[in-house]
C-alpha cells in the first residue's frame, strides 16, 4: 500500500490569509497544500468549517477564491486599486453560501454553516476576506519580505513593521541565510 504525503497546513489567526497560505512559495518552488479535494475538506475542518465532501470543481472554485483574495490583498498592501475580477470572485463566493455568525459562551465568534457544503464554507472565507480588505480588522495588510514567498498577512505589530508572514518559516530561513553569508564573508577575509 502506498502512503501519500501531503504537506502540513500553515495556520494563522486570520482565516482569509491562512487560506491564501494553502499555496506557499508563490515565487519560488511552489508548494500546493490542498492538491486534492479531500485536503480542502481537511483544511476546512481544521478551521471549524467541516464539510461532508468536496469535488474537484469545488476545489477549483476554492483555489479561484484563494487566488482572488491573494491578488486583492497584494493590491491593498501595495496601495493599488482592487482588481475588479478578484472583487467579483470574492463577492460571488460570499453571497453563494448560507452561514451564520454564532457567539460562543467564551465571547468569541464561530461560524455555523447552514449545510456542510463547500459553498457555505467558502462564503465564510470570502466574508472574512471582505472584512480584512475593507480594513475592519486592527492592523494593516502586508506582504512577506521573503522574495520567494510574498504571502499576504495582517501585521498587528506595535509599529506595523513586521517583515515575515511567519517567523518560524520565512523569518528563520532569511536570518539563517544572512548568518551563513556573513560567516562566508568572514572566512574569506580571514583566509
Amino acid at each position: 500500500m502506498t502512503t501519500v504525503y501531503f504537506p502540513g497546513f500553515r495556520l494563522g489567526k486570520v482565516l482569509a490569509t491562512s487560506f491564501t497560505g494553502t499555496l506557499s512559495e508563490r515565487y519560488g518552488e511552489t508548494l500546493e497544500r490542498i492538491p486534492v479535494p479531500s485536503r480542502l475538506a481537511d483544511w476546512l475542518a481544521v478551521n471549524g468549517l467541516a464539510v461532508d465532501s468536496c469535488t474537484q470543481s469545488q476545489l477549483d472554485r476554492a483555489r479561484e477564491l484563494r487566488e482572488s483574495i491573494h491578488t486583492a490583498a497584494t493590491a491593498v498592501a501595495n496601495q493599488d486599486p482592487l482588481p475588479s475580477s478578484a472583487v467579483q470572485v470574492i463577492n460571488d463566493c460570499s453571497t453563494q453560501g448560507l452561514a451564520s455568525a454564532i457567539l460562543t459562551s467564551e465571547g468569541g465568534r464561530k461560524w455555523r454553516l447552514s449545510s456542510p457544503s463547500v459553498e457555505d464554507a467558502l462564503s465564510v472565507i470570502a466574508a472574512d476576506a471582505i472584512g480584512l480588505l475593507a480594513g475592519e480588522q486592527e492592523g494593516k495588510i502586508s506582504l512577506c519580505a521573503s522574495p520567494t514567498c510574498r504571502a499576504a498577512f495582517l501585521d498587528t505589530s506595535r509599529g506595523g513593521t513586521r517583515k515575515w508572514c511567519d517567523m518560524n518559516t520565512c523569518g528563520n530561513r532569511e536570518k539563517k541565510a544572512r548568518f551563513l553569508a556573513t560567516k562566508r564573508n568572514s572566512s574569506s577575509l580571514a583566509g
